[in-house]
């Protein structure tokens, strides 16, 4: 795999992770398909494979690193898939995230 930056591979991650889940939302809320399941169980793999790329030592970095980028992603999923804008609280708090993950991918390790 080539090599690619955090934030873009995080971003790609997410767009895996969220239409893997909501493949399933889709299909259990939604009244789809259960032939949704099948694109939703390969993007959940992609995911889990492309979340051991991101350049840590450790798994539970990535995981809590990543967890911001996710949050803001789901957020804009919901916007432009979804059809409902976050609200104020919305953004406040995936602003946090965020903050939160880039002090743990770009904090200084001692």
């Amino acid at each position: 795999m080539p090599s690619i930056s955090t934030p873009i591979l995080m971003i790609i991650i997410a767009i895996a992770e969220i239409a893997g889940c909501y493949a399933f939302w889709a299909w259990l809320r939604l009244d789809k398909s259960a032939l949704w399941v099948i694109p939703g169980t390969l993007a959940l793999i992609l995911f889990a494979y492309l979340l051991t790329k991101i350049d840590t030592a450790y798994a539970g970095r990535a995981y809590a690193a990543y967890g911001g980028v996710y949050i803001v992603a789901s957020m804009t999923w919901m916007w432009l898939i979804e059809g409902a804008r976050p609200d104020r609280w919305d953004g406040f708090g995936a602003t946090l995230c965020v903050i939160g993950a880039v002090v743990i991918i770009f904090g200084p390790r001692g």
